[in-house]
């Protein structure tokens, strides 16, 4: 699952690189304590304040002529890495367990392990060319939802996962995984306090995926249902 991460990536707020939890993990006793401490956070519907905390680097987009907008810089979410490793399995389940009891369409083909933009690319050309066959006219709506992420209500988030079969005690880690998260912004030299980042899911996170592909087939299947 994280073979592939780069050992030397930018410095976390633990300070912990790809390279050292590797490490950590190939001694059978760390990696006990670490599924032990990950199970024990959604027995009590719980998680660490330490994982909450992210550092956000801001970049100015490279070629510009000026920066006078917002829009010309780039904003670098770097959370803890231990954290990440967690969020990745508890990730992996949640595609597994979705999949499993067909809660995400066949069709749903952002957020998901196993699917690309070449699955995208298929998909296309075979609704094109049936329509082809049948005589009709053939046309592509396609839309940016721009803040999607920041975007996703908390109390929808844990309906739908409660609506998707899953245990009680994951629904009510995720209530509690959702608020309270903060975040100190670094531009050059400057670092901020720490701020409130409250809303929607967290950028660069593993879980945030999934948790968005939950939430956009559940507003495709409201939509599907009063066509």
């Amino acid at each position: 699952m994280i073979v592939n991460c780069y050992n030397f990536s930018s410095s976390r707020p633990d300070k912990l690189s790809w390279g050292h939890i590797k490490c950590i993990i190939k001694n059978k006793v760390c990696l006990k304590n670490i599924i032990s401490i990950t199970n024990t956070y959604f027995d009590l519907g719980y998680w660490s304040s330490h994982f909450k905390i992210s550092s956000t680097i801001v970049i100015p987009k490279p070629n510009k002529s000026s920066y006078d907008s917002l829009k010309l810089f780039r904003p670098i979410v770097l959370l803890n890495t231990l954290g990440k490793l967690i969020k990745k399995v508890v990730g992996e389940r949640l595609q597994f367990q979705v999949v499993k009891n067909n809660f995400i369409h066949h069709s749903q083909l952002g957020g998901l392990k196993f699917k690309s933009t070449a699955n995208v690319g298929i998909a296309l050309t075979h609704f094109i060319c049936t329509g082809w066959i049948k005589n009709l006219l053939i046309s592509t709506l396609a839309f940016n939802i721009a803040q999607f992420f920041p975007s996703l209500n908390h109390h929808l988030l844990s309906l739908i996962l409660g609506k998707a079969d899953f245990d009680l005690k994951v629904v009510k880690f995720f209530a509690y995984y959702l608020v309270n998260r903060k975040t100190s912004y670094f531009w050059n030299n400057f670092s901020s306090c720490l701020f409130d980042v409250n809303e929607g899911v967290d950028q660069g996170s593993a879980l945030s995926p999934i948790l968005s592909a939950l939430y956009i087939f559940h507003h495709f299947s409201i939509f599907l249902k009063n066509i």
